[in-house]
């Protein structure tokens, strides 16, 4: 049996955030998110990381499948993308004027991505779901946009909801929804908003959270293109959580269809902090004209470890790698489930795959078989998606299904059939 963690350091931090800091932790990394459930069984705060693991402040390593949520895809520190960094930095960084480096981010961006002939950066994912959706509307100078149920965009009060706190009415107005592969009830939206509607907007398959994940219908991605052609909205893809783990030049090319703007962020210059949206040069025109800007957008050092980590997943054929190892991983981990007399579910890209013990619909098996894992030093989280980076090998492998074995013979015992 493996030593169980323990977390008194983690726990001590916790108290002295809490004083300070909202929530201690805020946004979906702290504990009142619903991802770590026990909180007994998590970490909260990280002392190191180097290329698959993550060590807490009780000294505790962890085989990490959260990857930073997403921006972790080569390996922490990945000595080629921090050379990269560190030789731009010994020159600029964030200046009046910027560094030519950009122009060659965005030129390896265009060659890249399959629908992109121009790239505008900025730092998150939501700064470039953002400016999609003010392009969209300021190209159709139409208001209303579609979002599939289980969408995440991020946290712009347009994309929230409307009892979630400090959203108002007026800034979600003009959202629509539609489920999820359902083409029928999408052609009535436009239909019914005929002339009104400025863009969809979706991830390149349902990868939302607290559910399993759901691939596109054969065609529906091309009827979708089609209808959004027709009738000149435009189609937008956060590629945020999913882009590079499927397809260097876009998770819409993994689809086979093309989007008229791509949002990138997570794994676009492991960890380094950058975003980019990429579109169709019909909408560059666009979005010269309108003023989208922040003070650390033009930094060049995340520039130079964009470039340098998309050269390394290109030569390293990543996506490929990724979802052999993740489908390599989730095959043993079901398998071990059965093993047990259990029935775990892994759904969506295995470079990005989604975790869930369908035994019990409330959810809390599923609570306690990952806590179970945590404890032995595999991180996974409740119920979001998990990540698969370059630096894990087939030992840690190994050694993960060796833990959750461990893990679900605990959960047999305290549920026997």
């Amino acid at each position: 049996m493996r030593k169980i963690n323990t977390y008194e350091k983690s726990r001590a931090a916790f108290e002295r955030a809490v004083k300070v800091i909202p929530s201690g932790i805020y946004g979906h990394q702290g504990p009142a998110e619903g991802c770590y459930i026990p909180i007994e069984a998590f970490p909260l705060y990280s002392s190191k990381a180097q290329g698959t693991y993550l060590w807490d402040l009780d000294g505790n390593r962890f085989i990490d499948y959260m990857c930073a949520y997403g921006p972790n895809i080569l390996g922490y520190h990945d000595p080629d993308v921090d050379a990269a960094a560190a030789r731009q930095r010994a020159i600029s960084d964030c200046t009046t004027l910027p560094n030519t480096v950009m122009i060659d981010f965005a030129d390896l961006l265009v060659d890249t991505v399959a629908c992109a002939d121009w790239a505008f950066f900025a730092k998150n994912g939501g700064d470039t779901t953002t400016l999609a959706a003010m392009t969209a509307r300021a190209y159709t100078h139409r208001k209303k946009i579609i979002f599939f149920k289980g969408y995440y965009h991020g946290v712009a009060p347009w994309t929230q909801k409307i009892d979630y706190a400090g959203v108002i009415e007026e800034d979600v107005m003009h959202n629509l929804y539609c489920e999820w592969n359902n083409f029928e009830q999408l052609a009535e939206l436009f239909d019914r908003y005929k002339g009104e509607i400025a863009a969809i907007i979706a991830q390149p398959y349902m990868h939302g959270n607290f559910m399993d994940n759901q691939l596109p219908d054969e065609g529906f991605w091309q009827k979708v293109r089609k209808l959004c052609t027709d009738t000149d909205t435009v189609l937008i893809v956060d590629d945020v959580r999913a882009g590079f783990r499927l397809d260097l030049a876009g998770s819409d090319h993994y689809f086979g269809f093309e989007a008229d703007l791509i949002c990138f962020c997570k794994a676009l210059a492991n960890g380094y902090n950058v975003s980019a949206l990429c579109g169709k040069d019909f909408l560059k025109n666009t979005v010269s004209s309108m003023s989208y800007t922040g003070s650390y957008w033009m930094s060049a050092v995340p520039f130079a470890a964009g470039i340098a980590c998309i050269e390394k997943m290109k030569r390293l054929d990543l996506p490929r790698f990724l979802i052999e190892k993740g489908t390599k991983l989730t095959k043993g981990l079901i398998e071990t489930s059965h093993k047990y007399g259990f029935d775990l579910r892994a759904t969506g890209v295995p470079s990005l795959f989604y975790l869930r013990l369908a035994d019990d619909p409330t959810l809390r098996l599923h609570q306690e078989w990952i806590a179970e894992c945590v404890l032995r030093g595999v991180f996974f989280t409740n119920h979001h998606n998990h990540f698969i980076n370059a630096a894990l090998t087939d030992a840690d492998i190994a050694e993960t299904i060796e833990i959750t074995d461990e893990a679900f013979a605990v959960l047999r015992d305290r549920h026997p059939v």
